[in-house]
């Protein structure tokens, strides 16, 4: 059964850009994304967010 949400890509942006001025590092904002169940994937076209269900690109982050 899939998990219903109103997430759109830029709420999910939002919450990650705070969620990394909250955390004292890259290592620690990447575990709290961990959380939420969200990843950062680096790739050649630039940071993106992606579900860890998936492994889908969510949003780029600029």
């Amino acid at each position: 059964m899939e998990r219903q949400t109103n997430e759109t890509p830029a709420s999910i942006r939002d919450m990650v850009m705070r969620e990394r001025q909250l955390a004292v590092s890259e290592r620690e904002w990447k575990h709290r994304l961990r959380g939420y169940g969200y990843a950062i994937r680096d790739t050649a076209e630039g940071r993106f967010v992606t579900s860890l269900l998936r492994g889908a690109p969510i949003c780029q982050l600029t």
